[in-house]
């Protein structure tokens, strides 16, 4: 009977971790770069295109984070900026320079991830690199998610670029209540 009961046990703790763990889903979508799918909350990918907006709509988005800096080839924030306003989606441009990461920048996506009917969130930068971090960053902080969780997550997603994930990990220890 003991031997019984300890493997329900094991099996409803294993039935628990699992459903406590998110699901990164990655999918090909046209006008998308390396889009992933996090439950029903957010997605974070790469570069999009304009025309990608109305589709991001459709997929049931509420609001893109755009974390692109206007300068960087490829990026046409005004075009992205002008299709949002013709799909009616919301739009945040919080420009998020990768390689000189700014906290400035993190406390405004965390801003537009927190204002009331901005999920689910299509969050994206060039490549999905910044768009993780931003997410590792709320989920540790405004989520409560532990950093090894989240960091696991924000890695599906991702996240590759370890001065990025110093940075990030630094934010969030200088943030954590």
């Amino acid at each position: 009977m003991k031997t019984v009961i300890s493997i329900l046990v094991i099996i409803v703790i294993g039935v628990s971790i699992a459903a406590g763990q998110s699901q990164v889903k990655k999918e090909s979508v046209p006008g998308i770069n390396n889009f992933a799918k996090v439950e029903s909350t957010v997605a974070c990918a790469g570069a999009i295109t304009p025309a990608a907006v109305a589709d991001i709509k459709k997929m049931g988005y509420a609001s893109i984070i755009n974390l692109r800096e206007a300068s960087e080839p490829g990026s046409d924030v005004e075009a992205e900026a002008a299709a949002a306003k013709t799909a009616q989606i919301r739009y945040f441009h919080v420009p998020f320079n990768g390689g000189k990461p700014e906290t400035a920048a993190v406390d405004q996506f965390l801003k537009a991830i927190t204002t009331p009917g901005v999920e689910p969130a299509f969050i994206h930068c060039a490549g999905g690199n910044r768009a993780a971090s931003m997410w590792f960053i709320k989920r540790a902080l405004i989520d409560k998610w532990d950093t090894t969780r989240a960091m696991a997550e924000a890695t599906d997603l991702g996240f590759t670029s370890q001065p990025l994930k110093n940075f990030a990990m630094d934010y969030v220890k200088g943030h954590s209540k």
